[in-house]
């Protein structure tokens, strides 16, 4: 675990220092604000269609090759984008990028091959730890690298340099976690003529609406990720590296909730009702972002909104990895990573039209209500929990 730890933040402390730059990059080569979310959504819509096939490929010839595979593709994607100086080619690197961004369900799935169910949340907690102490590091560098003119070629570079050494950190550290006889199988399966889709185990295993799920959160989040910058650029003149120090500040508090607390938290009170508690911050904070008129509001709106938000990915890969056979693990997390990718396809393309019709606060308003229809389930589903688990006790 926390070889598998060290090596996720490794690659994503490269993933996020490209975060408070993209939005300043394209600019300089002569974008607008519906450009950026499709550079945005040109990356998420590569790595949904590509998510599938790397789960799969993870199921027949093992998790740690296809790790490193998608770190070699990744550290050429952003030594390209720290070389572009046309637009087409920043679109160009970061759908390349996305192509090869199978890492993020590739390494969930490798945490579900080495944790039992009872340190099934801890592991997952620990993966999103990875992605906040990356969203730490990441967007303090990309800020402080890209400077006050906004350079954003040293950041990528220095990005690139992060996946390199994480390809060298995996060689090195990181063991297998599907044995020779686990993935013989697994390709005998899949020649099978009588292999079952994806859909038929989705729905053997009531996890249908997880899949969806993923699309809604993601599009969530990776609305209020493309939006905020926008909106302190717009309302408090800030720049890449004072976005950079909100979401390095915002990966801290990722850091601690679900690295420390996560597994104790779901001890206490369980999966579904810590999934309740915060879906509900995630919609508390984008309430406040509708009202937000200050910088303190506004910051806060995202402290609260993200806070929530990130602690949720952990408890639905818990769940829905709990629902699923392990034979499938890698296909089914790839399924969802897919999922996640073309919610932030369609939450960055909504967000820019919705920007250019009702402005920032019809936005963080349209997002509020989706949340509460996120709510609604969460909350639907923990009842139901809660029903079976006095059902079987009586």
């Amino acid at each position: 675990m926390p070889i598998l730890f060290g090596v996720v933040l490794l690659d994503l402390i490269g993933f996020g220092i490209v975060i408070p730059i993209l939005p300043f990059l394209s600019p300089q080569l002569g974008a607008d604000e519906i450009d950026i979310a499709l550079i945005i959504v040109t990356y998420a819509a590569c790595a949904g269609i590509s998510g599938p096939f790397w789960g799969r490929l993870s199921d027949r010839y093992g998790r740690k090759p296809i790790i490193m595979l998608c770190l070699a593709g990744g550290a050429l994607g952003y030594v390209a984008l720290g070389l572009a100086d046309e637009l087409w080619m920043v679109f160009l690197a970061r759908g390349f990028a996305g192509l090869v961004a199978g890492n993020f369900g590739v390494a969930s799935a490798m945490m579900a091959d080495i944790t039992g169910p009872e340190n099934r949340a801890k592991g997952m907690g620990l993966i999103g730890a990875a992605f906040g102490l990356g969203m730490v590091l990441g967007p303090l560098l990309g800020g402080l690298l890209a400077g006050d003119d906004g350079s954003f070629t040293l950041p990528c570079i220095f990005a690139g340099v992060m996946s390199l050494l994480a390809i060298v950190a995996a060689a090195i550290f990181l063991p297998e976690s599907l044995t020779p006889e686990r993935r013989a199988a697994n390709r005998a399966q899949q020649k099978s003529p009588e292999r079952e889709s994806t859909l038929e185990v989705l729905k053997a295993s009531n996890a249908r609406t997880f899949i969806f799920l993923y699309a809604v959160h993601n599009a969530c989040v990776s609305s209020a990720t493309y939006v905020f910058p926008l909106w302190v650029a717009h309302e408090l003149a800030w720049t890449a590296r004072e976005v950079g120090i909100v979401f390095g500040i915002q990966g801290m508090i990722m850091v601690v909730l679900q690295g420390g607390a996560m597994g104790a938290m779901v001890r206490a009170i369980g999966e579904w009702r810590l999934l309740t508690i915060t879906v509900a911050l995630f919609f508390i904070g984008l309430v406040v972002a509708v009202f937000a008129d200050t910088m303190p509001m506004m910051v806060a709106s995202m402290f609260i909104s993200m806070s929530g938000a990130t602690m949720c990915m952990p408890l639905l890969n818990t769940i829905f990895t709990q629902r699923t056979p392990a034979r499938y693990r890698g296909r089914l997390m790839g399924t969802s990573a897919s999922s996640s990718s073309w919610g932030r396809v369609f939450g960055p393309l909504l967000s820019g039209l919705a920007l250019a019709v009702i402005g920032y606060s019809g936005t963080w308003g349209l997002w509020a209500v989706v949340v509460a229809f996120y709510f609604a389930w969460v909350l639907s589903e923990y009842r139901k929990s809660r029903f079976e688990s006095f059902s079987e006790l009586n």
